[in-house]
């Protein structure tokens, strides 16, 4: 098995000739982290693959600069069996190398700092970090019991020892206090446990839950902290409370392919795949918290549609790139709201969150600014 051949691979991807991270990549073997996974079959459908009994598969897989999903709704792909199927939204992965190397490039870790990983997952960042500053300066929490033992058995095989928690990072007491905290699940707002636990002159990289925005924070002295999005973006999984995430909007979706709207209008702009257009999805976000969202695209038709749980909807069809038509319902008109967003961006050629100042206050409030200007994320 020449998985050391394809971790230095990887790590030539990843990472530059002199990177202080290539080492970390190229002596970690991802496989053992992820010996099954979930592969997408059809549709919202996964089939379990199993690594030990298909070894190039297994090789090809973990060392390829993707995610590599480990459970689906509250089911890891460690308690099936090959070639199970499931169904639902995925709940844990092994995060791409690639964007865990970005993470701690945003961290600007040093020798001697405490670090703290929200989100364990399968255990890479945990690993990098570990293999860079030791072991005992590394800290990692996750909301599963079983990810925490899983890869705290994984990484022992390793010879790395960090602690490992199973909490709530959003509401539990952090187990210490940290120089640096990381984490590679998105949250909204900044949990104030966090704040709480970050040593003063402390950083946090984090990113907004729904949105592709990498926020980065120097903590002051008045428990606070300031930063900014950096212009960089991710997309992590939001965290969650218990085993899977609540219910989506199915019934409301149906609404919004189905009935006509209260309102009937044409779109100004062609339809988008929102989900994937992601500096507007986050100001959407922004805007309209907790908006869902849907496209598909059949031959030259086009159609996107938005829900909200205070029961709006839209739905926009159009024929490629033709104005659509759009149908609205509810309290709110939320495709309005993202023509207002697009008006913006056509007439200043972007908008304004990538590189906007943040300020964080000690509740976890944060208020962004860039220019004139301001929003609040709360």
């Amino acid at each position: 098995m020449d998985w050391e051949q394809r971790a230095l691979r990887l790590a030539d991807q990843v990472t530059d000739p002199v990177s202080r991270w290539r080492l970390p990549i190229a002596s970690t073997p991802r496989h053992e982290l992820v010996p099954r996974w979930w592969e997408r079959h059809d549709g919202d459908t996964w089939i379990l693959r199993d690594g030990p009994s298909d070894i190039e598969p297994w090789m090809r897989t973990a060392y390829q600069d993707k995610s590599v999903i480990t459970r689906v709704g509250a089911l890891h792909a460690d308690h099936g069996e090959p070639g199970d199927l499931t169904e639902g939204r995925p709940t844990s992965s092994a995060t791409h190398p690639g964007l865990v190397v970005r993470m701690l490039r945003h961290g600007r870790l040093a020798d001697g700092m405490d670090v703290l990983d929200v989100g364990t997952g399968a255990g890479g960042l945990t690993a990098c970090a570990s293999w860079r500053l030791g072991d005992r300066h590394v800290t990692s929490v996750d909301i599963d019991p079983y990810l925490c033992d899983a890869a705290r058995g994984r990484l022992a095989a390793m010879g790395l020892h960090p602690q490992i928690h199973a909490l709530d990072a959003t509401a539990d007491r952090l187990p210490g206090t940290y120089d640096r905290i990381i984490a590679t699940v998105a949250v909204r707002p900044v949990p104030a446990s966090w704040l709480a636990a970050l040593r003063p002159g402390g950083r946090l990289v984090t990113t907004i839950a729904n949105t592709s925005l990498i926020l980065t924070a120097w903590k002051g002295e008045d428990g606070g902290a300031v930063g900014q999005f950096e212009r960089d973006w991710a997309a992590f999984m939001t965290s969650r409370r218990g085993a899977d995430y609540k219910p989506g909007l199915d019934r409301l979706f149906a609404v919004a392919r189905d009935v006509d709207g209260d309102k009937v209008s044409t779109g100004r702009y062609p339809v988008v795949d929102v989900e994937n257009a992601w500096e507007l999805r986050s100001m959407l976000e922004i805007v309209v918290p907790g908006v869902e969202l849907g496209y598909e695209l059949n031959g030259r038709k086009r159609a996107a549609y938005l829900v909200h749980a205070d029961g709006s909807w839209a739905r926009a069809i159009a024929e490629r790139l033709e104005p659509p038509t759009v149908h609205q319902g509810g309290p709110r008109q939320l495709w309005d709201e993202l023509e207002r967003i697009r008006n913006r961006q056509a007439a200043e050629g972007g908008l304004s969150l990538y590189g906007s100042r943040v300020r964080i206050t000690p509740d976890g409030v944060i208020h962004l600014s860039r220019g004139r200007w301001t929003a609040t994320i709360a």
